[in-house]
C-alpha cells in the first residue's frame, strides 16, 4: 500500500480515535468548550465526538472521501477556538501540560492541510 493510499486511512484512524476518546473520557473535553456556546459542554463534547466518528467513516470510504475530508478540514478550523481556550486555561499548569496545550495550536494547520490533501487526492476514486 502506497503512502497516498495510507494517508486517508491514517486520517480516518486519527479522527476515529479522537471521536472514541470524546465518549470514553468526556470530562477532559468538556473543559475545552468555550462558555459562549449555547447548551452544556457535555452536549458539545458528544456532538464533536460523533462528528469525528462520522468524518472518519466518510474518509475511510472512497466514495465519500472527498466530501468528508473537506468537512474534516473545516472541522479542524472549527475546533481551533477550543484549543486556544485550553491553552489559555492551562497557562498555570505544570510545564509539560502547558507545553502540550500550547503545542496543539500550531498542529491545527497541518491537520487542515492533510485533510485538504486527502480530499484532493480522493477525487475521482470509486
Amino acid at each position: 500500500m502506497s503512502r497516498s493510499e495510507r494517508s486517508p486511512l491514517l486520517l480516518a484512524g486519527l479522527l476515529a480515535t479522537a471521536g472514541v476518546a470524546h465518549f470514553a473520557s468526556p470530562r477532559q473535553f468538556d473543559a475545552t468548550i468555550p462558555q459562549a456556546l449555547p447548551g452544556t459542554p457535555r452536549t458539545w463534547t458528544y456532538a464533536s465526538g460523533a462528528a469525528e466518528l462520522a468524518l472518519a467513516a466518510g474518509i475511510a470510504l472512497p466514495r465519500t472521501r472527498k466530501t468528508a475530508a473537506l468537512a474534516a478540514a473545516a472541522f479542524f478550523v472549527g475546533v481551533f477556538p477550543a484549543n486556544v481556550k485550553m491553552a489559555v486555561d492551562w497557562r498555570h499548569r505544570p510545564t509539560p501540560q502547558k507545553a502540550a496545550a500550547i503545542g496543539r495550536l500550531p498542529l491545527q494547520l497541518p491537520l487542515v492541510l492533510w485533510a485538504r490533501s486527502v480530499a484532493k487526492n480522493g477525487e475521482g476514486r470509486s
